[in-house]
Order: structure tokens, then C-alpha cells, then sequence
């Protein structure tokens, strides 16, 4: 636990579970909004070829994920921890850093 909280830079056990809270319960969340999504651009699990299916629905996952990562983190407490090392290092990576520049 000791090494997870000097890597983070977290201060008490206590946010450890809080941040593995936020990760299981956002997973689930992003899991169970792409499907309705999945069906509203028509991609249906029983009419569709799953080798479109599956990628879509995967990559619908995932955007949902990034997105609602630092909201869920928010109402945990652990907006900062998330912004800063998860959400943040994935825009800069998607070439957004403008946003991210001191004025």
C-alpha cells in the first residue's frame, strides 16, 4: 500500500479505496450507458455482425469511460486525482495542449 500511495501521491489508505471505488463503479457506468447508445446508432447485438458490433460497442466503452471518469472521481472526492493523472495525460496525448498551457 505504502508504494501505491508514494506513486500517487496519495496520503491515506482511505483514498486508495476510494480511487478503486471510483474505477469499479465508473467501469460499470460506462458499460451500461454504451448500450443504449449502442442501439440509438442503430447497432443491434442480435442484427449486426459481431466483428462490427464488438469494436463499436468496445470503443463506445471506452470513450464513456474517459469521459465520466473525473465526474464519478468528483462525487467520490478524487476530481484532482483523476483530472491530473488520468483525463489530463490522455488530452495532452490527443494532441489538446493548448488548453493545458499557463497564460
Amino acid at each position: 500500500m505504502e508504494k501505491l500511495k508514494q506513486r500517487w501521491g496519495l496520503t491515506s489508505n482511505f483514498q486508495i479505496l476510494l480511487i478503486i471505488l471510483v474505477f469499479s463503479i465508473n467501469g460499470t457506468f460506462a458499460a451500461y450507458i454504451a448500450k443504449p447508445l449502442t442501439e440509438f446508432i442503430g447497432l443491434d447485438y442480435e442484427t449486426t455482425n459481431p466483428w462490427l458490433f464488438w469494436p463499436v460497442r468496445i470503443l463506445l466503452i471506452f470513450i464513456i469511460y474517459q469521459i465520466t471518469l473525473p465526474i464519478v472521481g468528483f462525487f467520490f472526492g478524487q476530481f484532482k486525482f483523476f483530472w491530473n493523472f488520468f483525463t489530463k495525460k490522455m488530452l495532452l496525448r490527443m494532441g489538446f495542449k493548448r488548453f493545458f498551457e499557463e497564460a
